[in-house]
């Protein structure tokens, strides 16, 4: 697994301070687990963190947010995994393992509710009072995402398969970091199609007529 597109430093900062929202957090401990360069750089901004932060008494976590501390034991001891996990921070089944206790073990076995043809997702649910929206989705071979803008950020990892936009290629491993101002339309790979973990700060600004009068129903 080659891993080309990576989150923006400022995220694996904010990961690193613990100052991430919840959804976003999933999605980059996802793909710590599957990136052995961030695991690093966090590892590091880690260590920076806590000399520089070590006179100051401990405040508590708001939240479930997802801890870092399996990815940082992995890396001091060279990456070797669990018993029943691959090295790459994937269940045998291609779920992120801090996933597992939401959505299972295997990919294959989600259970998938229907979107739009060739298109269906998998909501997880955050801890109360978390902002954001976290999900699974998966796009059949060839399909598209309708055209949308965004109304905050959106934080997307190619879990299996891969999508095009206008702003890249995006496979296995890979983190497409989009902001407000983007504007694009995902279309999975037209052989193998796609599954990605999608973390949204806002619900999507569709551009179609259509896409706006399903979105209530949707979700996205």
């Amino acid at each position: 697994m080659t891993i080309a597109h990576h989150p923006g430093l400022e995220n694996l900062m904010s990961c690193s301070a613990g100052s991430m929202p919840e959804a976003f957090a999933a999605v980059m401990a996802s793909h710590i687990g599957m990136c052995p360069v961030c695991r690093m750089e966090l590892v590091l901004m880690h260590d920076i963190g806590v000399e520089l932060f070590s006179s100051l008494a401990p405040s508590p976590l708001a939240g479930k947010i997802p801890i870092m501390a399996m990815h940082r034991a992995e890396a001091e001891t060279g990456g070797n995994a669990a018993p029943g996990r691959s090295p790459d921070g994937l269940t045998a089944g291609g779920m992120p393992v801090i996933l597992v206790q939401y959505a299972g073990d295997e990919l294959d076995k989600v259970a998938w509710r229907r979107l739009a043809p060739g298109v269906q997702h998998f909501p997880i649910a955050l801890s109360a009072g978390a902002k954001g929206n976290l999900r699974l989705l998966k796009i059949a071979a060839g399909r598209a995402i309708p055209a949308h803008g965004h109304r905050g950020s959106e934080l997307t990892l190619v879990l299996r398969g891969s999508f095009r936009d206008e702003t890249g290629l995006y496979g296995v491993g890979d983190v497409a970091d989009h902001f407000d101002e983007t504007e694009h339309q995902p279309v999975a790979d037209p052989e193998g199609g796609c599954v990605c973990l999608v973390a949204s700060e806002k619900k999507f600004r569709f551009k179609s007529v259509v896409a706006k009068l399903f979105q209530p129903f949707t979700g996205l």
